[in-house]
């Protein structure tokens, strides 16, 4: 029997709430650049759009290198878990995720996204030994059935595509596009996961800039070699403002708000959050780029969204 204080449970209750509008936001955002990345993988080549988004954030995030006066110099470790942080959260995502979804639908890579809570979960259990409450693998439920509805109203579509002569080869491209988003499915689990053993030893704010740095560093040799034979002048004006917010969104106001949500959530619960990437990304997907919606989708984000409900209800404790 544990007893709470019902003054020190107010301001925890304040506490995890901004740490779940963190969350939400982070998810929301990521999910909007998702989509918004398929007109700019059409203008650009990958590595040097990926060069050119490491390259904007870094300026911003200067005065974001500096370590705090509480803050401890970074161990071997941790310089290790910031590597591969943005080795798989940056370098790899990207790579998979802007060309996957250059290859095929926003919808269809927001169907293979909401498979990231799921896998978040699983790795949080196995690396980090956090305990999965029945609430949390209900949330996870809920996101495996809108994955499923998701799934077979685009596999409806897609019948419909081949069953048009001559579409053999997009069909082709499409598989690839969504192998390559199932990629970057894991990437992200990895670096929700690697992301949770950082806050503890290092600020939001550093943590984005440092593993910015690195996937800059990644990113800079084919950028570079692929920016000295690329005519900058033939890409539409409208571009270059969608890339500015794409860099400081995926880079910089993303990651900031995922590291400050996952210091007080834990991995597996914050993972039910993603959902929201694929549920913003097929919105963007239909309300921006023109592509087709259904009544089987609006339900299945419904379905994903009450996973979300319970994966923040907040927790009876006993007296």
């Amino acid at each position: 029997m544990s007893l709470v204080n019902p003054a020190s449970a107010v301001p925890a209750l304040q506490s995890r709430g901004m740490a779940y509008t963190c969350l939400a936001l982070s998810m929301t955002l990521t999910g909007s650049y998702v989509a918004l990345s398929k007109p700019l993988a059409a203008a650009l080549p990958v590595f040097l759009l990926a060069w050119m988004r490491f390259g904007i954030a870094a300026l911003a995030m200067l005065p974001w290198l500096k370590r705090g006066p509480a803050e401890a110099p970074m161990t071997g470790k941790i310089k290790q878990l910031v590597f591969l942080e943005s080795f798989f959260g940056n370098f790899l995502f990207t790579l998979c995720m802007v060309t996957g979804v250059s290859m095929t639908s926003a919808v269809s890579a927001g169907v293979i996204m909401a498979t990231i809570p799921a896998v978040v979960a699983l790795m949080s259990w196995v690396l980090l030994r956090e305990r999965i409450s029945l609430r949390i693998w209900a949330a996870i439920g809920c996101g495996a059935l809108g994955i499923a509805l998701l799934a077979l109203s685009r596999s409806e579509h897609a019948g419909h595509a081949m069953a048009t002569p001559g579409n053999g080869s997009p069909a082709r491209n499409e598989m690839l596009g969504n192998l390559l988003v199932l990629g970057s499915v894991f990437c992200e689990a990895i670096y929700a996961v690697l992301g949770k053993k950082l806050t503890g030893s290092l600020a939001p704010k550093r943590i984005s800039a440092v593993i910015n740095l690195w996937g800059l560093a990644l990113m800079t040799p084919m950028g570079f070699y692929l920016a000295l034979s690329f005519d900058f002048a033939a890409v539409p004006l409208g571009i270059w403002p969608l890339l500015v917010f794409y860099g400081l969104a995926a880079s910089m106001w993303t990651v900031w708000l995922w590291m400050t949500g996952l210091r007080t959530v834990p991995a597996a619960q914050a993972g039910v959050f993603m959902v929201l990437l694929p549920v913003s990304a097929a919105l963007v997907g239909v309300l921006v780029l023109g592509e087709s919606f259904s009544g089987t989708q609006l339900l299945a984000f419904a379905i994903a969204m009450a996973g979300v409900v319970l994966a923040t209800l907040p927790e009876r404790r006993q007296r």
